[in-house]
């Protein structure tokens, strides 16, 4: 037996967006920085808005959860040897730091524990570079929740757009995406909130793009996938900070020649022609527009490229009552990119997060994919090795064709009594076109900040985000992230 769990929907329906058109004279550089300086939260809907609270709650819990991680606490050490002292909250951490330091920090939490957001069509987590970078410029410059919210919406469409047009060629060279489209993001979330005009800010967008970095070796072992998007929001607010000082750079940054978009998506020469690619429509979208409202969230603790297979494998096991036991094989087919996580190990959990195997042996084991099954208990389980030697990955014709218009994955498990059950994926849970519910969203933030904060001011940070964009100040928020209370 075998169905499909999500519509086939389609996801690259042409951009709309309410208001006056963005568009500007001139290259997609110019496109975004014109965008940035017009982003009015008036004229933004109410849905968009919506989302853009969801993200930033969502990435706050990550945040949050991934400041109590190692990583996170060497990072630390590594930074206060260096001298930095400051007066900028890092959520979950007692001890502020200079905004540089802070943003590296609670960027290497957000992205440590693989629970941030993502916009599929570019293979880039947005939430983990833009809000760290949004918090630490706010903080500094005693923004308004409106702006606040103004600086993530700016930072969300720059750093989805741009990853929208190097991908899949960008991942294909061994680049990960998120920090490279992320420090102009950081940039972008920064300069809404340092005021800058838009000369100074096409000049930090000069600079950052000399910053962008992060290859794939992660995929090979070791942690330093948790450090990109913390180096990409604070190189992002430095190039900001320089360009306000009136530091300069090449104009139209993104598609010269010698520029991003040649560098990570041109052909092997560094040639082709980006001028004319239109950077607000990239990835598609539909809804308002806006490319926070594609994001989708994470409900399991793993690699998004999972998580359709996962879907898949749970609603199995679930619907038909299966047993580990009762389970001879798990089969999988999806699309190249995400196939490629068939053979990553799980001796550490960075690994196991990213590893095909070890997620679908969790979710056959537990029926849940969460951030305790990733402890070392788990990771040394012989049972859990025995799961894993059930699961064979292999590329799809079918998924690959429709990558990354959708992120599809289908699943057929094979019982020992000779039973056999297929699903097939096309958006999993969490996406725009299958999205978490409001309830889901704020369980998953109490379960990640609870243990940091503690019920009380969980409670309350939960609160104020709801209504960020009528507070005076986000300052109280910022303030509240700290478990020391600053």
């Amino acid at each position: 037996m075998g169905r499909t769990l999500s519509p086939n929907l389609p996801v690259s329906a042409p951009l709309q967006r309410p208001g006056p058109s963005q568009r500007a004279e001139g290259g997609p550089t110019k496109a975004l920085i014109g965008f940035i300086a017009s982003l009015d939260l008036e004229s933004i809907d109410a849905m968009t808005l919506e989302r853009a609270r969801a993200h930033t709650l969502d990435t706050i819990g990550a945040c949050l959860a991934g400041s109590r991680q190692p990583v996170t606490a060497i990072a630390e050490r590594a930074v206060g040897e260096t001298g930095s002292s400051g007066g900028v909250p890092v959520p979950g951490l007692a001890r502020r730091r200079d905004m540089l330091s802070a943003a590296f920090l609670a960027g290497t939490a957000c992205h440590g524990l693989e629970l941030d957001d993502g916009f599929r069509a570019g293979a880039v987590h947005p939430g983990a570079v833009v809000v760290p970078a949004a918090l630490v410029s706010a903080y500094d410059s005693g923004a308004s929740g409106g702006d606040f919210l103004r600086a993530v919406i700016a930072g969300y469409e720059v750093s989805a757009r741009i990853a929208a047009v190097i991908h899949p060629a960008a991942r294909r060279r061994g680049f990960h995406n998120t920090p490279l489209a992320g420090v102009f993001a950081a940039a972008a979330a920064a300069g809404v909130l340092r005021g800058l005009d838009p000369g100074r800010l096409e000049h930090a967008f000069g600079l950052a793009a000399s910053s962008a970095s992060g290859l794939h070796t992660y995929m090979h072992g070791g942690d330093v996938k948790r450090i990109h998007c913390g180096l990409a929001a604070r190189d992002g607010v430095f190039a900001a900070l320089l360009a306000e000082n009136g530091f300069t750079a090449a104009e139209n940054a993104l598609e010269i020649d010698q520029g991003f978009f040649r560098a990570f998506a041109g052909d092997d020469d560094g040639g082709g022609d980006f001028a004319g690619v239109d950077i607000l429509g990239a990835g598609g979208g539909g809804g308002s527009g806006y490319a926070v409202a594609e994001c989708y969230l994470k409900p399991h603790a793993c690699c998004r490229h999972l998580h359709p297979a996962i879907d898949g494998l749970l609603d199995i096991v679930g619907g038909e009552d299966l047993q580990p036991t009762e389970v001879a094989e798990v089969r999988v087919g999806t699309y190249r990119i995400g196939a490629r996580h068939a053979d990553v190990g799980w001796q550490e959990m960075a690994g196991a997060q990213l590893s095909y195997p070890f997620a679908l042996a969790v979710a056959l084991r537990h029926r849940a994919v969460r951030l305790e099954h990733f402890s070392p208990h788990h990771l040394a389980d012989p049972a859990m090795a025995a799961e894993c030697a059930k699961v064979t990955v292999a590329v799809d014709a079918d998924c690959e064709a429709d990558y990354p218009r959708l992120r599809p994955a289908t699943v057929t498990v094979l019982a020992r009594d000779g039973r056999r059950f297929e699903r097939r994926v096309d958006e999993p849970y969490g996406a725009p076109a299958n999205p978490m519910t409001d309830g889901d969203l704020r369980a998953k933030f109490r379960d990640l900040a609870t243990p940091v904060l503690g019920t009380e001011a969980t409670a309350e940070v939960e609160e104020m985000v709801g209504r960020l964009d009528r507070l005076d100040s986000v300052a109280p928020l910022i303030e509240a992230l700290s478990p020391a209370g600053g």
